[in-house]
């Protein structure tokens, strides 16, 4: 039994896990996702650090609670520790520390992308290396081979923005919400995503990397050359064609990586996988190539202690005291 604890950006997260077979159950999931951040238009470290610190016991005591599950029945601690806001980690390892010595724990560091792959496992339980996966959030935009249950082999990333930050940019050039991704998607429910032809970086067959940039400027350009209620009726469309062009970049290089690797099986996982979009893309992608694809539900999409549980599983305990030296790093 696996009390998981994940805090390395602005969602305070405790789960506890169990094996299932080849895979893991998560029996409790909480998130605190913190509000604070929207009147700031994105996520402020110092802020987010502080309520980890105010919220982060009250989100454990409710992950138990759920689970039906004491704490003198846990038998590892597992916590983020990289990467992320230094800030923001340091409050969660500092608490996994704690937790785990008072009990004479075996506490488990683990990696936050290896994190958001794990959740794969929560849903397909089944589902064996090797395969392709692509992480897409708004700190992370990166592909990789996964050959085993632990590591990842890095096959390309963003150059600049990660997705998430691209959503979350372009909603605030056109006047929407943070974050950016749901507003996006909601101001370009009817919209025509093709509209405007705005660019896709990096179309190089084999080049598996990614660039947002100049997207974002390709946007700016475009709204500098409209008034002001040109932009207003022209929303959904803007929204709709600026957020086609971050999908089709992601679709366009995940499945040629899958395809360079002659991998059985797509997992996509991070935030910006949660995109309903996104999601209808790649199923078109994959079915047309008979590739396998996998993509956890919402709420393991975006950061989740669960996914951190499920890692854990997969990565070496440290055993008590040796962890007490263990400390966050930001990458």
């Amino acid at each position: 039994m696996i009390l998981a604890i994940e805090t390395s950006c602005d969602d305070t997260c405790a789960a506890v896990v169990e094996p299932l077979g080849s895979g893991a159950r998560a029996l409790s999931n909480v998130v605190h996702t913190q509000t604070e951040h929207g009147r700031y238009g994105g996520v402020v470290p110092e802020v987010a650090s502080r309520a980890h610190l105010e919220r982060l016991d009250g989100v454990v005591e409710r992950a138990l609670s759920e689970a039906g599950v004491g704490l003198e029945e846990v038998e590892k601690v597992a916590v983020t520790t990289n990467p992320g806001l230094i800030g923001a980690l340091l409050v969660g390892v500092s608490a996994a520390k704690g937790l785990a010595y008072s009990r004479g724990l075996p506490l488990v560091a683990v990696d936050h992308l290896e994190g958001h792959v794990a959740a794969a496992y929560l849903t397909e339980p089944d589902l064996e290396p090797p395969f392709v996966a692509g992480i897409a959030s708004g700190g992370h935009t990166a592909l990789y081979a996964v050959d085993e249950r632990r590591g990842m082999e890095g096959l390309g990333a963003t150059l600049d923005d990660a997705a998430g930050e691209a959503l979350d940019k372009g909603a605030r050039m056109l006047g929407l919400g943070f974050p950016g991704g749901p507003a996006l998607s909601e101001a370009g429910r009817e919209g025509d995503p093709a509209a405007y032809d705005f660019p896709v970086a990096l179309k190089g067959r084999d080049d598996l990397n990614f660039s947002f940039s100049g997207l974002k400027t390709s946007l700016l350009y475009r709204l500098k050359g409209l008034y002001a209620e040109a932009v207003a009726a022209e929303l959904p469309d803007l929204a709709a064609s600026y957020e086609s062009a971050v999908v089709e970049a992601l679709v366009r290089k995940m499945v040629r990586a899958a395809e360079l690797r002659e991998a059985r099986s797509l997992v996509v996982a991070g935030g910006v996988a949660a995109n309903a979009r996104l999601r209808r893309r790649l199923g078109e992608e994959c079915e047309r190539r008979s590739l396998g694809l996998v993509v956890p539900p919402s709420a393991l999409c975006t950061d989740n202690a669960a996914m951190i549980g499920a890692a854990a599983l997969y990565t070496p305990a440290l055993a008590h005291p040796d962890y007490l030296s263990v400390s966050a790093r930001s990458a």
